[in-house]
């Protein structure tokens, strides 16, 4: 089929390599203009573009398409058969949503309708999810409100981070998507209500509905009072933004492991040896540095059991973890974190 391609971060890039290596062709690729990024806020073209550029694919950018109505034309113009949209970043008008014949389809990173909205990976993580997944969703006007094509789930790992769980959603929803596209195209054009039942969508219903608000500033502060299973969720699903205090400077947490007893079995083998009945944990200030570990790094008391925190980044400083973490916060049992 001839596609049109809308998508912006890293994880929207695999899908656009994907497409093209099946066969389809793709007559454009639609991304955020570039935005001012790094330490020398330098102009920088989104991970997409620079995909699609490389592929010789054309690129527009507009800065919302819901008010340019020449790059409504433009891409009308394109004739394409239907429109992919993978975290793209912009709500498309319903001018756009009509224009190709077998419909704009989106890859969507949660099991629908839990986690709509921007940050489903984040949010998923942060409120400690068993499992999420990706959907094939075509789309409506409204935000990520429409029937169900494909749908795959996977279990989430407790040790894993937003950017791990993202790179495997991220080649999970190309496999989707490239699994899709001969079940739309087989559908045939025509009138939206005719293709989708032909296609057996499953419509979202309201049970197990979520949205994942925009993150502001203070989700990714550390609150030690916190009990230390709240606390790793914080530091997975915010990778790598949550941070703390530490003697003056701002601390960004890596990596950490809830020492709790009935996590036990999903910690690292060191982790899980370091484990003690909750009774037998004395009562310590949230924020205090228990043990200094070399190898592993501190243990640091919670409101509830402690946390092991294994990697940091010290500001102005390197990430650092075990013995070099240790060496560069030159801590000492008793100190206080945030």
């Amino acid at each position: 089929m001839k596609l049109l391609f809308w998508g912006t971060p890293a994880y929207a890039v695999p899908s656009l390599e994907a497409l093209v290596a099946a066969g389809h062709q793709l007559v454009g690729v639609v991304s955020q203009p570039d935005r001012r990024r790094g330490r020398g806020n330098t102009l920088m073209p989104s991970p997409v573009k620079t995909r699609a550029l490389e592929l010789g694919i054309p690129v527009f950018c507009p800065e919302r398409i819901r008010r340019d109505t020449e790059c409504q034309r433009q891409l009308a113009d394109l004739g394409a058969d239907a429109s992919v949209v993978v975290a793209f970043g912009q709500i498309l008008p319903q001018e756009v949503l009509d224009q190709p014949p077998y419909g704009c389809w989106n890859g969507h990173g949660s099991l629908l309708p839990r986690w709509r909205g921007a940050g489903p990976i984040q949010w998923c993580l942060l409120e400690g999810d068993g499992q999420t997944g990706v959907g094939v969703m075509a789309m409506e006007a409204g935000l990520d409100t429409g029937p169900v094509l494909l749908e795959r789930a996977i279990p989430i790992g407790l040790l894993e981070n937003a950017q791990q769980l993202g790179g495997r959603l991220a080649q999970l929803t190309a496999e989707l998507l490239v699994e899709a596209m001969p079940r739309i195209e087989a559908a045939g054009p025509g009138p939206e209500a005719e293709r989708l039942a032909r296609l057996g969508v499953r419509a979202q219903g309201s049970e197990g509905l979520t949205t994942a608000r925009l993150l502001q500033k203070a989700d990714f502060q550390i609150d030690w009072s916190q009990s230390a299973l709240a606390i790793h969720r914080r530091v997975m699903g915010l990778y790598p933004g949550a941070t703390t205090g530490w003697r003056g400077k701002r601390l960004k947490l890596l990596a950490t492991e809830p020492l709790v007893q009935r996590l036990a079995p999903q910690l690292s083998p060191e982790a899980a040896a370091l484990v003690r009945p909750a009774k037998a944990t004395p009562a310590t200030a949230p924020g205090t540095v228990l043990q200094l570990l070399p190898e592993l790094g501190l243990v640091v008391a919670t409101g509830g059991c402690p946390l092991l925190l294994r990697s940091a980044q010290l500001e102005g400083k390197g990430a650092s973890s075990g013995g070099q973490l240790l060496q560069q916060l030159q801590a000492n049992a008793g100190d206080r974190l945030g």
